[in-house]
């Protein structure tokens, strides 16, 4: 194998799982140990660079970074319940305890630069466009067809998970960068849009049409019959006041979990939630399911419906047929029945929430942008153009239903590239994102973060009694960490952003490092193909997707051989060292912005 090239910037990025797994590569370590030292407004800064709603996505975020997190596979190894830091829970911990942070955000543009651009929908993904490139000097306009910004985020996610007013301070800190906000505006046309001047159009309307379910009865028993996403949504415009007393809720995502959860505070007093898959193959993140199962709320799987019962347009309940899954050698799923007498449930409403779908109605088909067997706008991955060069999609609108996060992500990305359309670059040609080392040595043996690996079990996040939750539809349940508990949780970081760093000309291959070594992650030995070096190393190296780190050749022919997933970042090789070839330097990865295209319009977050 090659030496490895850790000054390439992809290589100690992998390394730091969470922060990889993260669609907008939030610096998780490096918030959570400001969150450690209770610097909470710094903590919410870094978030806020990365991601933009802090204080939203520390409560709903479907946390891609948690299963990826390193102390997953430290204690699964260990033989304990393998359980990730809670960074979501301390993500809200900053936006819960920071100071006034207005001052530190970005301000308006002091003059225009004559460009124009439109953002359809208010939702994650164009409110990111907006506080991108409205500092730069972009006259960003955005069209919400409801009267409040925030899309999906405020209509569709329940109160009791996302207060309003987290909502409000997070979407209104974007458009008081002197973002136009033109509400209860509907985009009707495409063609109507461009015509009006625009330099560039972003569409952020996410995947607004809910599956529907076309088994026998549902025209006949429509009127108890609801599609989820559109039930949200006039709950929270207070059109829905109150459920029957038996609900079922068909789907295994989240958007389930939300209406199950919400018919269950709107009088609801036998809710279940009934699924066609396994209820480990189900859509909705673990915790969701917890939480609905907390309040009381079994959940059915295997079922797949059949129909709709009712009596004289009256529904009484439905049909369904079991099955059990069974999957080929590709991994495709199915659904097999069991031979079991059919399983009937009485109910008084059925709450669908199979799925969403992406619609473009207003968007005419001769306007140059072309759309694929899905419904789905044909875009560059990287630079989310369509086909009309002036426009760009992200978030749900541009490759169907994924998450906020990515939302963020891509909005992110979405106004890099019309940044650089605009000032006549290419778009295909991304800026690198910015990557910093920085030494962690203090002493000869002192670092500058706490480098202790504690053995605490996760801290769970208190809830208000749920007998007082279930009789408010706007009461949040979760309370949140307190600043004890946070710094405990903080403490369960195992800090992978702090990297070791070997120089091969300080090593006298005294096996010191190999001696003290934890997790036995460091070998000596002969170098070799990668499949073979693997087999000797003093740990079982699983993991081939993560790297291995190679030194350069030793003097005795030798390489040293670390496993870049087994390493606790604990530091104990640098410590043990006697001539300093292992350092501790701390790794800052930052995504590239729209302002690093043009460095003199540079935005200068605090």
């Amino acid at each position: 194998m090659q030496p490895s090239n850790t000054r390439d910037s992809a290589y100690h990025h992998k390394v730091v799982d969470c922060q990889y797994a993260c669609p907008a590569h939030t610096p998780v370590p490096e918030y959570i140990r400001l969150i450690a030292t209770g610097r909470y407004s710094d903590a919410y800064m870094v978030n806020w660079r990365a991601n933009v709603f802090p204080g939203i996505l520390g409560r709903i975020c479907d946390r891609p970074c948690e299963p990826a997190c390193r102390r997953c596979r430290v204690e699964a190894s260990s033989g304990n319940k393998p359980e990730p830091v809670a960074i979501c829970r301390l993500k809200r911990v900053a936006a819960d305890m920071k100071d006034d942070i207005r001052a530190r955000l970005p301000k308006p543009a002091a003059s225009k630069n004559g460009k124009r651009v439109a953002c359809v929908g208010g939702g994650p993904a164009s409110l990111t466009v907006a506080c991108d490139l409205a500092p730069l000097g972009y006259e960003v306009t955005v069209f919400e067809q409801d009267a409040k910004p925030g899309g999906f985020m405020r209509t569709q996610v329940p109160r009791f998970r996302l207060p309003e007013e987290v909502i409000d301070e997070e979407c209104g800190y974007i458009l008081d960068m002197g973002v136009e906000f033109v509400n209860n505006h509907r985009i009707d046309s495409m063609k109507a849009l461009l015509a009006e001047g625009y330099d560039a159009v972003f569409v952020g309307s996410g995947a607004p049409r809910g599956s529907d379910l076309d088994v026998p009865g549902r025209q006949e028993a429509a009127a108890n019959i609801h599609v989820g996403i559109d039930w949200l949504a006039s709950v929270y415009f207070d059109h829905v006041k109150k459920v029957g007393k038996r609900v079922i809720v068909l789907g295994g995502g989240n958007t389930a979990m939300d209406c199950c959860r919400s018919a269950r505070r709107l009088g609801g007093e036998d809710v279940k939630v009934i699924v066609r898959s396994g209820f480990e193959q189900m859509k909705a993140s673990p915790w969701e399911k917890e939480d609905a199962m907390h309040e009381g709320i079994p959940i059915f799987n295997n079922h797949v419906p059949k129909s709709f019962v009712h009596e004289n347009g009256r529904l009484t309940g439905m049909t369904f047929e079991l099955v059990r899954s069974e999957y080929d050698a590709e991994g495709r799923r199915t659904l097999i029945p069991t031979g079991e007498p059919d399983a009937f449930f009485e109910c008084d409403e059925v709450l669908i929430a199979v799925g969403q779908e992406n619609a473009f109605p207003w968007i005419e088909r001769d306007c140059g942008i072309e759309f694929d067997k899905w419904n789905l706008p044909k875009l560059d991955k990287r630079s989310l153009q369509s086909t009309q060069p002036k426009v760009f999609f992200g978030g749900d609108a541009a490759f169907g239903p994924k998450n906020i996060i990515t939302a963020v992500a891509q909005g992110h990305e979405a106004a890099v590239s019309i940044d650089l359309l605009l000032s006549g670059g290419n778009v295909t040609q991304r800026p690198e994102p910015l990557t910093r080392y920085v030494s962690q040595k203090m002493g000869i043996h002192e670092w500058s973060y706490d480098n202790a690996v504690t053995l605490d079990a996760r801290y769970k996040v208190p809830w208000i009694d749920p007998a007082k939750a279930l009789k408010s539809i706007n009461l949040e349940v979760e309370m949140g960490f307190d600043a004890a508990t946070a710094w405990k949780e903080a403490s369960r970081c195992l800090n992978c952003d702090v990297q070791t760093v070997f120089s091969t000309h300080l090593c006298i291959e005294c096996d010191a490092c190999v001696d003290i070594c934890p997790m036995d992650c460091i070998t000596m030995t002969q170098n070799g193909d990668e499949a073979e070096l693997r087999q000797r190393l003093t740990a079982e190296s699983k993991n081939t997707a993560q790297s291995l780190f190679i030194s350069d050749v030793l003097k005795t022919q030798r390489v040293m051989v670390k496993d870049e997933d087994v390493c606790l970042h604990c530091g104990m090789c640098a410590e043990r060292c006697p001539t300093g070839a292992w350092d501790m330097q701390k790794f800052r990865f930052d995504t590239a912005h729209a302002e690093q295209n043009n460095p003199a319009g540079k935005k200068g977050v605090a």
